[in-house]
């Protein structure tokens, strides 16, 4: 019938053109291989030229795919000559690289099959050398011809990445579609051959924070206002999928800890708005009174703070600084409280940020305040003498238990304790004077002779009742006025010579007396003869006033 002529014809010419597009691609392959055999040129009898038919190789197939696990010997392709009639008479002999042992030959047919399987990633091509010989007598036919045997590549080998683990960093808050990082796969099989190295990177976790390029690798910030406060770590797998990403391929993957670096996005945050703080009232200029910390949750020269004092009624005796290894506000003493004066200070305390990024400063500002209130404690203070020292007078012939003067002190503690006085007996070692221990009078209970001592310099303690381990010490000194006490004194006792013939009034002698009493109760003095000789007309006295 004339559809099953119709299905010959197209069986023929299918036949045909295989066969066709065979010799093509012989001839293409042949084209870079050395030709075997040229045509010859002879001289007739006559020297005309006769052209013989041109011989030669004809090959069928030069490539042999990789990984064959099949049962038999895989074909590689057949060795032919144009001059084999196909009686047996030719012999076809193999040898370069692999052969006898990769490839064998039929010497008869000259198909050459692989023995073993191939892999293309650890060789790619053979070289091997064709020759044709006369079976009888080993004559060359054909000259030797080299042709490479190429193994073709199959997908076998999946994409590897560099390396097994990549870390990378990125800003917080980075744009979307920042680069990250990029990761780089290889693929061990042919790239000019087919889709099996054409690798695209596709991301399995990781989303929605971040993308990969198909085609080159690279990881992008898929997320605006990524907060490393809320996440700082991030694991990333990627894959890279073979045969250009479609079904059937094959894929490796990675692993990729992508770390977000900080910025300065968060201001200080004081957590309470007021610090209760108290301080002795002995506390010394320097002290420590107390700290404060604001909390930034950035890190690193981000998270640093500054502290400062900036209002209240505590500015001048209060300072503050800044601990950086703590950061924290570190409150001192400025100057000498007194707690009777002011049992209280407020101040106001700021926290500010010592760097600050401009990207970002409408998250700011990039400080925050907070009240530090501080109360004075009254400290366990000894007594206080109303005067840093005392002088009194008495006369020295005042009476026994006569008052000298009263010293007083007062506790200066708002408990206002009772005060007792004592006089320290190692200024006072003869005891002229004695001490009311209530009311600080001071009296004599001796005799008292200016022209012994003249001043009294003694101590005079006071304390409290309830507290005798807090005492004070005043200096008291007491003057012992002069009255006029002692008679005057001869200095010696006077013997004089006078001649007989000495003339009238003529000095033959000075006399001279003292007084122990002060200068107002003795010199200057009176001099006059007693009365039995006071008519003698021989002698006179002269008061040398």
């Amino acid at each position: 019938p004339k559809m099953k002529e119709d299905h010959c014809l197209h069986a023929t010419l299918l036949c045909l053109g295989v066969l066709c597009y065979s010799h093509a691609l012989t001839a293409e392959r042949l084209s870079h291989a050395r030709p075997s055999l040229h045509g010859h040129h002879e001289k007739g009898k006559e020297g005309q030229v006769l052209h013989r038919s041109k011989r030669g190789w004809v090959w069928n197939q030069f490539f042999v795919i990789e990984e064959y696990t099949g049962p038999d010997p895989v074909l590689v392709g057949r060795l032919h000559s144009d001059i084999d009639s196909g009686d047996g008479n030719i012999k076809y002999i193999l040898s370069g690289e692999g052969a006898g042992i990769i490839f064998v030959i039929d010497d008869k047919s000259g198909n050459i099959h692989a023995t073993k399987t191939l892999d293309r990633e650890e060789r790619a091509q053979y070289t091997l050398t064709a020759q044709a010989v006369d079976r009888n007598t080993n004559r060359p036919l054909e000259p030797p011809s080299e042709f490479i045997v190429k193994v073709q590549d199959i997908n076998d080998n999946p994409p590897e990445f560099l390396h097994e683990n990549y870390h990378a960093n990125v800003p917080e808050r980075s744009n979307v579609g920042t680069s990250v990082i990029q990761v780089t796969a290889s693929d061990a099989d042919d790239p000019t051959y087919g889709n099996s190295a054409k690798l695209v990177y596709s991301i399995l976790e990781g989303q929605p924070y971040f993308s990969v390029e198909a085609q080159t690798g690279i990881i992008r910030t898929a997320l605006p206002n990524m907060d490393r406060e809320a996440k700082e770590e991030y694991h990333v797998v990627i894959q890279a999928k073979d045969m250009g990403g479609h079904m059937g391929g094959l894929s490796g993957t990675t692993k990729v800890t992508i770390t977000l670096t900080d910025v300065n996005d968060n201001p200080p945050k004081f957590p309470q708005s007021v610090y209760q703080m108290s301080v002795s009232e002995a506390a010394v200029p320097g002290e420590e009174v107390g700290r404060v910390k604001a909390k930034d949750p950035d890190i690193g020269e981000n998270g640093l703070v500054a502290y400062s004092i900036i209002d209240g009624d505590g500015m001048d005796m209060f300072e503050i600084t800044t601990d950086y290894e703590t950061q924290e506000g570190v409150v001192k003493l400025k100057k000498t409280l007194d707690y009777e004066t002011k049992k209280s200070y407020s101040l106001k305390v700021e926290a500010a940020n010592v760097h600050i990024d401009p990207k970002f400063i409408s998250n700011g500002p990039f400080k925050d305040t907070v009240t530090v209130k501080i109360a004075v404690e009254d400290a366990d203070e000894p007594p206080v003498f109303l005067r840093p020292s005392y002088i009194f007078e008495v006369q020295e012939n005042a009476a026994s238990g006569t008052v000298v003067g009263k010293v007083h002190a007062k506790d200066p503690d708002a408990a206002n304790s009772a005060i007792r006085y004592s006089i320290d007996r190692h200024t006072d070692l003869e005891r002229y004077f004695v001490i009311n221990a209530e009311d600080g009078n001071i009296k004599t209970i001796k005799a008292l002779d200016r022209e012994e001592m003249a001043w009294h310099n003694i101590s005079v303690f006071a304390v409290e009742v309830h507290k005798q381990h807090q005492e004070a010490k005043v200096p008291v000194a007491i003057k012992v006025v002069d009255v006029n006490d002692n008679a005057p004194k001869f200095a010696a006792a006077y013997d004089a010579f006078v001649c007989e013939n000495a003339r009238s009034n003529q000095q033959f002698i000075t006399i001279s007396a003292d007084d122990k009493d002060d200068t107002a109760n003795g010199p200057r003095f009176i001099f006059s003869l007693p009365p039995e000789i006071i008519h003698n007309p021989n002698f006179t006295l002269r008061d040398n006033r």
